[in-house]
């Protein structure tokens, strides 16, 4: 089936456009934009400046994508921004394209559902199975690896890292990397305890999440150390693979500036 755009909608010629997409009455599709198969694009919706927009894609109203990067520094180079497969893009959802300061890409992978007023900012790399809430504001250069979960109102500091299956509670001030599989709250954001929802959900093991759990507790609340912590779970038979990703994440967070594994990466910039 052909492309169904509206016929207020403005579409540049020099746009590629697939098949089975529906484009919305007053959305604007700039020259340099890749829409894939499938792609629902709403009314009001602008993708401009280099956009690649995977497939099976379902974008809200009032959505802009690929605005230029809010970065005094950036000099109008040909950044992009590059949006994978089955994402929902809810009302005012805003993703920016990168700065000059790493690869030139800001990345959005498969299955991610960003609520209204989610804000993606410069640089910023999604894994997949991502949930971002209402009016959650990353700032540049943050990395948010699979299956997190962000609640409504969080903010979360440039070149922060947000670890797989870790949950963000709302309102939360994110000025420190999330290490995986962890509950934060709090502002500045703290490890709770493990996300147990977000671990039975998708099935883990019960010999995992004790693992976790009691990792969780040497380091947090016992403050054994990242090495005694280590020989301990080896000593109990729970220093199981997940649990090494674990150890592994606060090593760098710790070696990292500001409780942050990336900073060394803003400092070379």
């Amino acid at each position: 089936m052909a492309a169904q755009i509206a016929d207020n909608a403005t579409v540049h010629p020099d746009a590629i456009i697939e098949d089975e997409i529906h484009i919305g009455p007053y959305s604007v599709i700039g020259p340099n934009v890749r829409v894939g198969r499938g792609t629902h694009i709403a009314n009001n919706v602008t993708l401009k400046g280099t956009v690649i927009l995977g497939e099976d894609n379902e974008i809200h109203p009032n959505v802009v994508i690929g605005g230029e990067p809010q970065d005094l520094s950036y000099r109008g180079t040909d950044t992009r921004v590059e949006i994978g497969h089955f994402n929902t893009l809810r009302e005012g959802v805003t993703i920016n394209r990168a700065s000059e300061k790493e690869d030139g890409v800001t990345k959005l992978g498969d299955h991610n559902y960003l609520m209204a007023g989610a804000h993606v900012a410069h640089d910023c790399k999604l894994g997949n199975h991502i949930v971002m809430a209402n009016a959650t504001m990353l700032g540049g250069h943050v990395h948010i690896h699979d299956y997190a979960s962000l609640s409504g109102s969080v903010g979360v500091h440039h070149f922060a890292t947000i670890g797989s299956y870790s949950f963000v509670s709302g309102l939360a001030r994110v000025l420190h990397d999330v290490p995986p599989y962890m509950l934060v709250e709090g502002s500045p954001a703290r490890p709770r305890c493990i996300n147990i929802v977000a671990l039975k959900r998708n099935e883990f093991p019960s010999d995992v999440i004790n693992a976790l759990a009691e990792a969780h507790r040497l380091i947090y609340r016992a403050k054994v150390g990242l090495d005694h912590a280590r020989e301990i779970l080896r000593g109990n038979e729970m220093l199981v693979p997940q649990v090494n990703h674990l150890l592994h994440f606060i090593q760098g967070q710790q070696e990292g500036k500001h409780g942050r594994s990336r900073e060394a990466v803003r400092r070379a910039a």
